[in-house]
């Protein structure tokens, strides 16, 4: 487990001590718990956020010169 410090605005802080405390208890590590949980749900919008890019342009399709291929025509057999 690695060690990070972090600085939040006081009133983030604040927020975050007191809905922690209500969700987990004022328990050893109820806020490192709280941030782990935050940033783990803030990692998997961002990803799934990035994937549906992704998808979304590969359904598009991409010009190559003259033609548009979409994913679907590049990869018949």
């Amino acid at each position: 487990m690695g060690i990070l410090t972090v600085s939040l605005d006081n009133e983030v802080e604040e927020r975050l001590r007191r809905l922690a405390a209500q969700r987990l208890g004022k328990r050893k590590g109820y806020l490192s718990e709280a941030l782990e949980q935050a940033i783990n749900l803030w990692a998997k919008k961002e990803e799934t956020g990035a994937e549906s890019k992704m998808m979304a342009l590969l359904k598009k399709g991409f010009k190559m010169g003259k033609v548009t291929y979409s994913r679907e025509e590049l990869h018949e057999r």
